[in-house]
């Protein structure tokens, strides 16, 4: 076994009806760019009913038509935030949390040490956030149920140097099921970093199941110059 085998993203979503929400930090084999990728899944109307819309300091998610929308909850928040250079990447409303923890001189542990997963049981969808720094560093966490009932919160920090070509994927769900979504196991899997943004945006999105993908988000940022490119595809629009 080669616990430092890189794996294709593609070849990681290909055949996966329901991955769920998924992070994916890293930096470009050519060490010019780091990257940050954010893909929205689901199975309900309510949950399908979402685009991404492009802030000044990163994106939220909206309902596509307000009049299907039964339940903001867990749904609507800001998922990609800005602050100084740093990028924060998260499932949820924890992004304004770690902003919060941020900006005031706090760090970004102790600001996921305040939240737990969500309450959706019995799935107990976990909350996976990732940090990545000016640097090409980056962070990512998942904060999942310890048991069925959801009475605990396990909580798993990973901090990763910058390595050209190499990043980290980490997604709430290892599949779909039924009546209980299996979490995510393990440590974030180890995927390659293509030097083009649309080439990897096109890698992400054709193999995210057609049914179930809504939104993606994917950021290439310049290292030297700090300027950025981005793509959002919505399939609603």
């Amino acid at each position: 076994m080669d616990v430092y085998s890189v794996n294709k993203v593609g070849a990681l979503l290909e055949g996966n009806s329901y991955p769920g929400r998924g992070i994916i930090l890293g930096n470009t084999a050519d060490g010019k760019k780091r990257v940050a990728a954010y893909f929205i899944m689901g199975r309900s109307v309510n949950s399908r009913n979402r685009v991404f819309i492009e802030e000044c300091d990163g994106i939220r998610t909206e309902a596509k038509d307000p009049a299907l929308m039964k339940d903001p909850h867990l749904i609507i928040y800001h998922p990609v935030r800005e602050i100084d250079n740093d990028l924060i990447v998260t499932n949820g409303d924890q992004t304004d949390t770690a902003y919060e923890f941020l900006k005031e001189g706090k760090s970004w542990v102790s600001a996921l040490r305040t939240r737990c997963f969500e309450d959706d049981g019995p799935n107990w969808t976990p909350r996976i956030s990732g940090l990545l720094n000016a640097d090409g560093s980056y962070k990512l966490a998942i904060l999942k149920a310890a048991d069925r009932e959801g009475t605990k919160c396990a909580r798993f920090f990973f901090e990763y140097p910058a390595l050209n070509g190499l990043g980290h994927f980490l997604h709430t769900y290892v599949k779909d099921g039924n009546p209980v979504i299996p979490t995510f196991q393990g440590e974030p899997e180890r995927v390659e970093i293509a030097d083009d943004i649309d080439a990897f945006t096109e890698e992400i999105w054709n193999n995210l199941d057609s049914n179930n993908k809504i939104s993606l988000f994917v950021r290439y940022t310049d290292n030297e110059s700090g300027k950025y490119e981005q793509r959002i595809i919505n399939k609603n629009n």
